[in-house]
């Protein structure tokens, strides 16, 4: 329970709550028995510079015990670096285990979140960015060669493009509202030098639901992730795009969450064993948080399978504006992405 230790009980909205519900539905008798648990332990020093600088580590562990803002909007309390170190290694564990396929895939129910840290600054309620130090990890310790990080959080997930910008053994795809925090994923930020064209972002207007996001997984990223061919996926699962999000202003369900777990899970099969390992992110509609944790877990339980048939519907209602956001975005990455052009 070391996470929801971290940050003030009241008046923040990444607050230990989150989890708490998360954790009360986990327990029902209906959920409680389906789910393999896997065990959290803290990163390692060297882990956590795969990413962050020394200093930076430094300056987040000087703040043990103490209570002390490190943003406007990022506060760390007593137990803050310990529960940090511990979302980091508790997603390096979850991305062992997929790997060694002691389980099928995972989901990192951690606090605090991750994808806005940065190398050497914490911001957006972030602390250290465990999809970066997971992604890491998996180059690293098991030798990838190439991870796909599938970020569907409202917000750009800054901190993870900046890790690996110039990097083309990570392919980074971040679907999220623009304007919103922190202000950057423009279409036209797509890497650096090696890494140009391995940085993919799709920054959407207000109100962006189900339809739009199933169909930019289905259109867009499907055919890039097929010819990028992963070796492992893995997920920042933000829920703040739900409807009724006091942070933003999409409107995507828990049907359309459990759509785009479909999406990846079958483009997990179908490049890397099925390799699909997930950690949470954004989400402060504490109900609508947790229904669409529940129905992103039954999608990769496989209990609740989304079909061919119901991924076509969903896509059905996209609108004219829909399509036009669509056609912006291959056009966009088709010259880094010539497969897109077969999509038309």
């Amino acid at each position: 329970m070391q996470y929801v230790r971290h940050g003030p009980e009241y008046g923040h909205p990444e607050s230990p709550q989150r989890l708490i519900s998360i954790y009360e539905m986990l327990d029902n008798p209906d959920m409680s028995w389906k789910f393999a648990w896997i065990d959290a332990r803290y990163a390692t020093r060297e882990e956590l510079e795969r990413v962050h600088r020394p200093s930076y580590i430094d300056y987040i562990a000087a703040t043990a015990g103490k209570t002390m803002m490190l943003d406007p909007d990022t506060v760390a309390t007593a137990e803050t670096y310990d529960a940090a170190r511990r979302a980091a290694g508790g997603f390096i564990n979850a991305v062992d285990s997929v790997v060694s396929g002691e389980t099928d895939n995972a989901f990192a129910l951690v606090r605090p979140p991750g994808h806005h840290a940065q190398a050497a600054e914490a911001a957006g309620f972030c602390i250290f960015n465990n999809i970066a130090i997971g992604a890491r990890h998996a180059l690293a310790r098991h030798r990838m060669k190439r991870v796909l990080i599938v970020d569907w959080d409202l917000h750009h997930g800054n901190g993870t493009q900046e890790a690996f910008y110039e990097d083309r053994q990570v392919l980074y795809f971040s679907a999220h509202q623009s304007p919103a925090y922190p202000g950057t994923g423009g279409l036209t930020e797509m890497g650096k030098g090696l890494g140009l064209g391995y940085t993919l972002n799709v920054p959407l207007i207000p109100g962006a639901g189900d339809a739009l996001y199933v169909s930019l997984f289905r259109d867009i990223l499907s055919p890039i992730a097929l010819a990028f061919r992963p070796e492992i996926i893995l997920v920042s699962a933000g829920f703040d795009n739900y409807v009724g999000d006091p942070l933003g202003a999409m409107e995507v369900t828990p049907e359309g969450f459990a759509c785009m777990t479909r999406i990846l899970l079958d483009l997990a099969d179908q490049c890397c064993g099925g390799r699909l390992a997930a950690t949470l992110e954004g989400g402060y509609n504490i109900q609508g948080l947790t229904k669409s944790v529940r129905a992103m877990l039954l999608e990769l339980l496989g209990e609740t399978r989304m079909t061919e048939e119901t991924l076509i519907g969903m896509v059905a209602g996209t609108d004219e504006k829909a399509s036009r956001v669509i056609g912006r975005v291959r056009e966009q990455f088709e010259p880094y992405w010539p497969v897109l052009r077969n999509e038309r």
